[in-house]
């Protein structure tokens, strides 16, 4: 069991790991050594996820997750698999406990009368300013 919060669990038979051959650098042992892992948890028919946590987990992935709800999380960080495992597992825990925090609601505020005062007094003075720059407008006299 991965234990997200107080409420939310997720049972280690809903996630699939794979190792596969890292990509770059390592000589002989890239091509012998399997040690990248490629985390897959079904977001879509995972119980243990509230609804709204489901939701914000699909937004929250982004490019990770397929159009079939399956996030897809690859750890080829570390050399050994241990060590991929672990932290593919430690940014599934990381990003579903970002889901579950509710986003703030923002509340719309209004400008106070006595700033909304100081804004337009500002503007005047800055006309003016301006207005005093221009050249001296000719008068028949």
């Amino acid at each position: 069991m991965l234990y997200i919060n107080s409420v939310i669990s997720i049972d280690e038979k809903e996630i699939n790991l794979n190792f596969i051959h890292a990509s770059g650098p390592g000589g002989q042992n890239v091509n012998k050594v399997a040690s990248s892992v490629q985390l897959r948890f079904d977001v879509d028919a995972s119980s243990s996820l509230p609804n709204p946590v489901r939701q914000r987990l699909r937004l929250l992935a982004g490019k990770r997750i397929t159009d079939a709800g399956i996030l897809i999380i690859r750890a080829e960080r570390f050399r050994t698999q241990a060590l991929n495992r672990q932290d593919a597992i430690d940014r599934l825990v990381k990003l579903v406990k970002e889901a579950c925090q509710e986003p703030k609601i923002r509340k719309k505020t209004k400008r106070s009368a006595s700033s909304k005062r100081r804004m337009l007094e500002a503007k005047r003075h800055r006309s003016n300013i301006k207005r005093l720059r221009r050249a001296a407008e000719k008068t028949d006299d």
